[in-house]
């Protein structure tokens, strides 16, 4: 009798936790999730543990924000559990909507960029969410153990992916170029791994680190080899499934996009001395600090560009009358900074002019690096670049030595033999991105 009595609770409470527990399709806040918490806490002492387990994992099943993720879900699995929900919980409390408001606003300049990038690499778009994980969108974020840019490139990773460090340049916090670096190392963990949950654990950990863990857990998919990671790993992967979530319902949470605060329509322009970002702000009568934001790999707001290797520099979209004045300041010497590129002191060689102009005319290929990301850096069309170097699709190998400009043509200088200081390509960045 006892034990029928037992059955007979059970079976009340697993219907009356079923009724409860399916979606009325309102938004879900905080405070209801912490009822149905509460609700489960209070039958946890009288009820078996099968049945308790099985209570939990129908409230998953049915829960509100399990059908939000699935309708979401594209490329890169999207599961729901007590580890998702616990980092929704943070993201949408009333602690963190500004915040989250705010990274709503930048995403609008720079998940263009990201998409643009992932869409060459032919991974998942929806991995441009994982940079709000990484750095919240600061192309300047620096993480206690040096880590830098909106990717949180180490700098013996970012070598390996074709990114470059010196006293003026700092590649990781380019946003285009770092995205591109990013998205050859999640392909590369994708080609090893076979899940991109995995792909993108190792992004935090390592790929070595997450091989030993699929070792130990004897599985390959990142749930069952969650435990065996660092911790920090282990809120990885929740982390970002959590912020695409937040990103995607914000409405239904009360947070609000803000408005971003940098330019969204940018030109590129190419050039050939050092300058420094100041004195262009100054010319184009723009805020210095806005410029910075836009170049923000310059670490000591100077484009250190040369005839041999011109740099890019974006810069807000301008009126017609404004080239001309950019134009005449970057030919002439006015903005011309004192310092000047310090070169290794060895034996003078003789060379010709012909075999001077052809080396500034290639590039070596990097690993990791894409046609594309190449074709960006020198401010040229990617299809020039294929046809220059007969190649098809969007790979080099490393090593490869490509033209960088037209058969005949010294970087640098155009078809009349003038110098090609600015190269305008309009880039309107899109109003969504999310």
């Amino acid at each position: 009798m006892k034990k029928l009595f037992t059955a007979v609770i059970c079976l009340f409470v697993f219907q009356s936790y079923q009724a409860w527990s399916q979606p009325n399709y309102q938004d879900t806040t905080l405070a209801e999730q912490n009822l149905g918490q509460s609700y489960l806490q209070s039958y946890k002492s009288n009820v078996p543990a099968p049945v308790m387990a099985q209570l939990q994992q129908n409230a998953f099943e049915n829960s509100l924000f399990k059908i939000r993720l699935d309708s979401i879900q594209k490329d890169v699995p999207l599961d729901y559990n007590e580890f998702v929900q616990s980092f929704i919980n943070n993201y949408t409390s009333p602690g963190r909507r500004a915040e989250m408001g705010r990274i709503m606003g930048l995403s609008k300049y720079y998940f263009p960029i990201y998409e643009k990038a992932f869409r060459d690499a032919g991974i998942p778009e929806e991995i441009k969410y994982l940079s709000i994980v990484e750095s919240a969108l600061n192309p300047n974020a620096v993480s206690r153990v040096g880590a830098a840019g909106p990717w949180q490139f180490m700098s013996s990773t970012a070598k390996t992916y074709g990114l470059n460090m010196n006293n003026y340049v700092d590649e990781r916090r380019d946003p285009i170029q770092a995205s591109y670096a990013a998205a050859a190392y999640l392909k590369d963990s994708y080609q090893e791994f076979g899940d991109w949950l995995l792909a993108i654990a190792s992004y935090n950990c390592g790929k070595s680190t997450v091989e030993r863990a699929m070792q130990e857990a004897n599985a390959v998919d990142f749930w069952s080899v969650r435990q065996y990671l660092p911790a920090e790993t282990r809120g990885y992967v929740p982390a970002f499934i959590a912020t695409m979530y937040v990103l995607k319902y914000h409405n239904q949470h009360g947070i609000i996009p803000q408005a971003c605060n940098i330019a969204m329509n940018t030109d590129t322009v190419m050039v050939n001395k050092f300058v420094s970002i100041s004195s262009i702000a100054r010319v184009l009568n723009i805020n210095p600090n806005d410029l910075a934001l836009l170049n923000p790999a310059y670490t000591q707001r100077i484009i250190n560009g040369t005839t041999k290797a011109p740099r890019r520099m974006i810069i807000p979209q301008l009126g017609k009358e404004k080239y001309g004045v950019l134009y005449s300041a970057l030919t002439g010497d006015a903005l011309t900074t004192n310092q000047q590129p310090v070169y290794a002191n060895v034996p003078e060689q003789k060379s010709t002019p012909e075999a001077t102009a052809e080396k500034s005319n290639i590039h070596t290929v990097k690993r990791g690096e894409t046609l594309t990301g190449i074709a960006d850096k020198y401010g040229i069309d990617v299809e020039d670049l294929r046809i220059w170097n007969n190649i098809r699709g969007n790979r080099a190998a490393s090593g490869q030595k490509l033209k960088i400009t037209a058969p005949g043509m010294a970087a640098g200088k155009t078809t009349k033999g003038e110098k090609q200081l600015v190269v305008l390509n309009s880039n309107a960045v899109a109003d969504g991105g999310n």
